[in-house]
């Protein structure tokens, strides 16, 4: 008997491809992610698992990252707001840390994701001005807020948080400079097409 499972293992394909970080099945290139709340970290997980974790009212360490993208067409950003953010480039990620109880932010750069401790009050305003920022579902939804250039009303959307881990290892790579060169500014370019057609359009005031 021992002869026999040992051919059958060895007839077994050796996977190359990535397994889930859970059960270790086989799962493709396109899988879903859940969070490691206590170490704030993504996992790559087969759909049986992430649906383990899918209810957004359960207490627990893992919670599945959903898909859903909304384009905030309203959102109130007035002058001066984003320098009383302390966020020292034009891109930037927030989200609500559940241990925590608060929004922290961060944003990309050539070393990868710079976290930045928020301003209490300066961020309170932000969320008085922009009720649906409640809905922000904590450690696996994030704002995303790019200012740009010449443009006066910056583009604002709630992503999934792996969407942002994923533009920022994006950008690492071809960051160069200060403000990333021209192939960062492309890549930005990109996610944003990729978001906004993916994304349903909402009212800055919906609660």
């Amino acid at each position: 008997m021992g002869e026999v499972l040992t051919q059958i293992a060895s007839a077994r394909p050796v996977s190359t491809g990535p397994r889930c970080e859970m059960c270790a099945v086989d799962i493709g290139d396109e899988h879903q992610h859940v969070v490691d709340v206590q170490v704030r970290s993504l996992l790559c997980v087969c759909r049986p698992c992430y649906l383990l974790f899918a209810p957004v009212d359960a207490d627990l360490r893992y919670k599945a990252v959903p898909d859903r993208y909304l384009e905030l067409a309203e959102f109130e950003l007035g002058p001066g707001r984003w320098e009383s953010l302390e966020i020292p480039v034009g891109l930037a990620f927030f989200f609500r840390n559940s241990l925590l109880e608060r929004f922290i932010a961060f944003y990309p750069g050539p070393a990868g994701a710079t976290e930045s401790e928020l301003p209490i009050d300066a961020f309170e305003t932000v969320l008085r001005e922009n009720p649906i920022l409640r809905e922000v579902r904590s450690d696996v939804e994030a704002l995303i807020v790019h200012i740009v250039p010449g443009e006066q009303v910056p583009r604002c959307f709630i992503v999934p948080i792996d969407a942002c881990y994923e533009l920022v290892g994006r950008l690492r790579t071809v960051w160069r400079g200060f403000d990333g060169g021209q192939d960062a500014k492309r890549e930005v370019s990109q996610f944003f097409e990729c978001v906004q057609l993916r994304s349903t359009v909402v009212s800055g005031e919906r609660q």
